[in-house]
């Protein structure tokens, strides 16, 4: 019976609203509701359901009746199998509407705090090739669709650089243009892709761990500098320097030309050597005339021109005077504590990984930025008595936690010192709202500010101003 169940066929459904990782939710008249990812708010719809859960089903549109007004046409070819821009069917006011929405309803329903009235989500300038770091992947048996399946043809080069298909870690969608990075960055990988395959520069197979070429990493700058990182199974400096020969000499532009060799299980290259083969091993970005170094392992803001915006709503709202100590709460390479630096006495910036500490310590002595300090290790350990009656009791916390938000110690630990302001940047504000709701009996939420980060998808950036409540009263 259990099976039957999760199997229905639900007929002319309304789509209602979005939900959370970019589905929507559709509601029959009999209140049953239904998450599905192909659809946009105002369709309506036939769902083929194919799982069922205590309060809900999750299906898949499989006919629409007739389609909402807040659709758009999508403009890149790949959509719809990528998975990479799942609201790209959405007109982009409307995508802003939602996230704004969810901002919302994550800081009344979760946080239930109370809320100034809210500014405008501040939307991108730029809705596509917004993007400065892209990974792909190679693959020598690419995503096949139904129906090259069913053609029973010879399909010749199954050569893929692409992206990973939705959930399944060894299928490859072979990308002819994406839209989320500027050029040279499709011409790079397009150029690679048809080089290697002309050269028999064997592509990898995640299954049976053969092949040479893995990942393609390729970072951009706004003041025009490129980096390009290829990463390779194994060894075969013939092959490996024919190919990086060949991208050295057709796209003189690139900066940093940079390899590594990886013959782990994994693709990830933050336990791996990275080797310059040309030019530098590092890219600058720039802002407000700080300069940035960034290297292949570097954590950096991947949207430059929101980033610039978001860390100015920061600034603005530490509201700093020139003689405030800050604490930066998980700094990463210290972006955000050297933006706001000029306007401080000092900044203390705090962070888990030793090699972005590095990198935030070099930018500050590149920028010559003197009154910073930075400090490594685990936020709940570090963040503690002792640290605090060393460096002082901050008049301002700025604090960017990953998505999982605040461990419970640091959010103690910022109501025992209490300092009088937390700006409190967020790309999850579901965790942020649960976060400011442990803070609510010591801060008032003063200002709150959504930034749109990543156009075409559902996530949001969001900004949080407390104020240190008066007790007395």
């Amino acid at each position: 019976m259990g099976r039957k169940n999760r199997k229905k066929l639900f007929e002319q459904v309304a789509v209602v609203d979005t939900a959370t990782k970019g589905k929507t939710v559709a509601k029959t008249e009999d209140g049953t509701v239904i998450f599905l990812p192909n659809a946009v708010p105002g369709d309506v719809v036939d769902i083929q359901t194919y799982k069922k859960r205590k309060a809900y089903y999750e299906g898949k549109a499989v006919k629409f009746h007739s389609y909402s007004d807040k659709r758009t046409e999508p403009v890149c070819e790949h959509f719809g199998t990528c998975g990479g821009c799942k609201w790209q069917h959405m007109a982009y006011e409307h995508q802003l509407f939602y996230k704004q929405k969810e901002v919302l309803n994550n800081l009344t329903r979760i946080g239930k705090v109370e809320l100034p009235e809210l500014t405008p989500i501040l939307g991108s300038a730029q809705q596509y090739f917004y993007r400065n770091k892209m990974e792909f992947s190679f693959s020598d048996s690419r995503w096949l669709t139904q129906e090259e399946v069913d053609s029973q043809e010879d399909l010749g080069d199954r050569n893929a650089l692409g992206f990973h298909i939705p959930g399944m870690w060894d299928k490859i969608l072979d990308v002819k243009k994406c839209h989320l990075q500027a050029d040279p960055s499709n011409a790079i990988r397009n150029a690679i892709k048809e080089f290697a395959s002309e050269n028999n520069i064997a592509f990898f197979n995640t299954r049976h761990q053969t092949g040479l070429l893995r990942t393609l990493m390729i970072r951009t700058s706004s003041i025009g500098e490129v980096m390009v990182l290829i990463q390779f199974y194994k060894e075969d400096t013939e092959k490996r320097e024919l190919l990086l020969n060949y991208v050295q000499e057709t796209f003189p532009e690139i900066t940093a030309l940079l390899y590594v060799i990886n013959e782990k299980g994994n693709d990830t290259i933050y336990d791996q050597d990275v080797i310059c083969f040309h030019g530098r091993d590092h890219i600058f970005e720039e802002m407000e005339g700080l300069k940035f170094k960034i290297n292949a392992k570097s954590f950096y803001q991947t949207n430059s021109d929101q980033a610039y915006e978001l860390y100015k709503i920061t600034r603005d709202f530490a509201g700093l005077a020139g003689d405030e100590l800050v604490y930066d709460l998980y700094t990463g390479t210290g972006t955000i504590a050297q933006f706001v630096s000029k306007k401080a006495k000092k900044v203390i910036g705090v962070e888990s990984v030793p090699e972005a500490i590095d990198a935030a310590k070099e930018n500050a002595e590149f920028n010559n930025i003197t009154n910073t300090e930075f400090f490594v290790g685990d936020m709940k350990k570090v963040f503690n008595a002792e640290f605090i009656n060393t460096h002082g009791i901050p008049d301002v916390i700025i604090t960017d936690p990953p998505r999982d938000g605040m461990h419970a110690d640091v959010v103690q630990q910022i109501l025992n010192i209490a300092p009088k302001k937390v700006v409190y940047v967020s790309c999850n504000s579901a965790t942020q709202a649960r976060d400011l709701a442990l803070m609510d009996a010591m801060y008032k939420v003063i200002k709150v500010q959504a930034i749109d980060m990543f156009p075409q998808t559902h996530h949001i950036e969001n900004v949080v101003l407390l104020k240190k409540r008066d007790l007395t009263v």
